[in-house]
C-alpha cells in the first residue's frame, strides 16, 4: 500500500471534473448567438399568441395558443434544457413521461367538457 505522507511523496490532485471528463466532450458548448436567436424566437411566438388572443378571442385564440405552446415548449426543452444533446434513450423516457402527463391531462379536460 501506498501512501503519500509516509513516504515523503506528493500525491497529484485530480483534475477538475475528473471521471465527468467524457460527459462534457460528447458536445460542443453551444453559441451565445443560438441562445439569443431561441430567444427572439420564444418573444415572437409569444408575441403571436398574444395578439391572436386579443384580435380574435375565443375557439380561434385558444387554437393558437394550443399550436404555439408546443412549439415553444419543444425551443425551451431542446435549447435551454439541453435535451437535444442527450442520448435516445434519456430523450424517449423523458418523451413518454410528458406524453403521460398530457393524456392524464387531457383525460380530465373531456370529462369536465361534457358535463
Amino acid at each position: 500500500m501506498h501512501d503519500s505522507h509516509t513516504t515523503g511523496g506528493h500525491a497529484q490532485p485530480a483534475a477538475h471534473g475528473d471521471g465527468h471528463a467524457g460527459d462534457h466532450a460528447a458536445h460542443a458548448p453551444v453559441a451565445t448567438g443560438t441562445f439569443v436567436m431561441v430567444w427572439v424566437a420564444l418573444l415572437a411566438l409569444t408575441m403571436v399568441t398574444v395578439a391572436a388572443s386579443v384580435w380574435f378571442p375565443g375557439k380561434v385564440g385558444i387554437g393558437v395558443a394550443m399550436v404555439v405552446t408546443p412549439i415553444k415548449a419543444a425551443l425551451i426543452l431542446m435549447w435551454f434544457m439541453h435535451l437535444k444533446y442527450e442520448t435516445a434513450v434519456f430523450r424517449v423516457m423523458f418523451l413518454s413521461a410528458i406524453m403521460i402527463l398530457a393524456l392524464v391531462m387531457g383525460l380530465t379536460f373531456f370529462d369536465y367538457s361534457f358535463r
